[in-house]
Order: C-alpha cells, then sequence, then structure tokens
C-alpha cells in the first residue's frame, strides 16, 4: 500500500514540475533579433514577442489589438512607417 501512495506521489510530483517548466518557458522574454525594431504598438492581441505592461507577463499576452506597451519584433527601419488603426508605430512604448 505505501509502495503505490509512494510512487502516486511521485508521478504527481513529476507531473507538477514538467507543468512549472512548461509555464516558464512560454513566459521567457523574446531573445534579441539582429537586424530587427522593438516596434510597439502593432502588435495584436496575444501577438506580442514581450514586455506587454500591467497586467501582462511576456509574450504572447497582450490582451487588446496595437496596445501600446506591448512590442514585436520588426524588420529594422520600418516600425514607424506601420500604420495601424490607432496610429502608427513607435521605438518607444506609446502612452495612453
Amino acid at each position: 500500500m505505501n509502495a503505490k501512495i509512494s510512487a502516486a506521489a511521485l508521478a504527481g510530483s513529476f507531473a507538477a514540475a514538467m507543468s512549472l517548466i512548461a509555464a516558464s518557458a512560454s513566459a521567457a522574454p523574446a531573445a534579441p533579433q539582429p537586424g530587427k525594431d522593438k516596434c510597439y504598438g502593432v502588435s495584436l492581441a496575444g501577438k506580442n514577442d514581450c514586455a506587454a505592461g500591467p497586467g501582462t507577463t511576456c509574450a504572447g499576452t497582450s490582451k487588446v489589438d496595437y496596445q501600446g506597451n506591448a512590442w514585436k519584433y520588426v524588420d529594422k527601419g520600418t516600425c514607424t512607417s506601420m500604420k495601424t488603426p490607432k496610429g502608427t508605430g513607435s521605438l518607444t512604448p506609446i502612452k495612453s
């Protein structure tokens, strides 16, 4: 009986550890990309690369389209010419 309980406890611990590893991997910051700029205010909801400000944790956590404090990597030199329904992209966070 004790062996069955120990095996179940071990399996549960392993499953919990794997869940934590998966969660931390998905919340990791986007790696720097040569030839790209961080462009704020151009990503769609849930499609940001990282740093979406208060209420979000990291990549894929923006709540609305074109969120001003969420950025996405774009080709270097193209950010400020990108047009959205809320204006153009910015190399710095856009205040709401």
